[in-house]
């Protein structure tokens, strides 16, 4: 019975995302929109891999989401006007930086390492501010712009046409989200669970638990680095604030909001927050109280997070 509530869901979801563009604009929405919902959704679900499934708290995923959006845009600008390409290095540089990153934190645990990752985070947000000539400072790197990506037997538009970029997203979305899925019901992905549940009882198994914290934390980087480059194509912009610990504040808040131990949850608790960002931001400033109340209200009131209301947990 569970097992077809979670494939009538995921279908459901699925279904949504995929007719998004064409009924957004009746509820006063546009393609951007959902591009950003993606985008953003990406990036709660990279964290809630690391949070949500080993139990592990960062404040610093940010990093890696701003290193992504300026390795894309670095690369279209000052070496070649190639988009995959500007992707890949984007996500190698942040997957490289949390590969080191990582392994000089991975023995630490709950504040100490929520703690470091704040520390290196704003290492690279103070490199990126200060390193004007390159990166343009606290104005961002600005002067490039997606470019339409050449097939060989045509080309496909995702600078001049929105529905078209929402829907290359939706596949990025769509592959990352697969081998997440995938990782996550292998074996790999169920010592993740153990080590969440009781880590001390995972390492009497003879579970190596900081090699396999730290291959969540990479992993999970990898992903929210692909997140940064997609959302620098989606700005055609780069700046410091993406890798703001701020920025990693909100990824938290869009996983609890959602749900942080549920698979989707963090997309959903994205989609609540950027739409409501989106529409409380165009009437007043104060935009981020309105949603520090929900935050609170969810907290207080739903610990499993607006999905926790539709479904009983997920058994692991």
């Amino acid at each position: 019975m569970n097992s077809r509530y979670n494939l009538a869901s995921d279908l459901a979801i699925w279904a949504v995302l995929l007719s998004m563009p064409f009924w957004m604009s009746s509820i006063g929405g546009y393609p951007a929109l959902g591009s950003r919902v993606l985008v953003m959704g990406l990036a709660a679900m990279s964290l809630n891999f690391l949070l949500g499934f080993t139990g592990v708290l960062s404040f610093g995923h940010a990093a890696y989401f701003g290193l992504g959006a300026y390795g894309v845009g670095m690369t279209i600008r000052y070496l070649t006007p190639s988009t995959p390409l500007g992707i890949l290095i984007g996500i190698a540089v942040g997957t490289a930086a949390a590969a080191v990153v990582g392994a000089l934190i991975v023995k630490l645990r709950g504040v100490y390492f929520a703690m470091a990752t704040i520390a290196f985070g704003q290492v690279f947000y103070f490199i990126a501010f200060r390193w004007n000539t390159v990166t343009g400072g606290d104005d961002g790197l600005s002067g490039w712009h997606r470019i339409p990506i050449n097939l060989g037997f045509g080309t496909i538009d995702i600078l001049g046409n929105d529905k078209i970029f929402y829907y290359f997203v939706l596949i990025c979305f769509a592959v990352a989200v697969a081998i997440m899925a995938a990782l996550l019901r292998s074996p790999f992905g169920r010592t993740l669970l153990a080590i969440r549940e009781n880590e001390r009882r995972a390492q009497f198994l003879g579970i190596p638990i900081a090699s396999h914290i730290w291959l969540s934390f990479v992993i999970s980087c990898l992903f929210v680095s692909l997140a940064g480059t997609l959302y620098a194509l989606l700005n055609n912009f780069a700046d410091p604030h993406g890798l703001h610990w701020n920025q990693s504040g909100d990824f938290v808040i869009m996983t609890v909001l959602g749900g942080m131990r549920s698979f989707w949850g963090p997309l959903i608790g994205a989609a609540i927050f950027v739409v409501l960002q989106d529409y409380i931001s165009s009437h007043t400033e104060n935009w981020m109280s309105f949603i520090g109340l929900l935050f609170i209200l969810v907290v207080l009131f739903f610990p499993r997070g607006v999905l926790g209301l539709f479904h009983k947990k997920e058994d692991s």
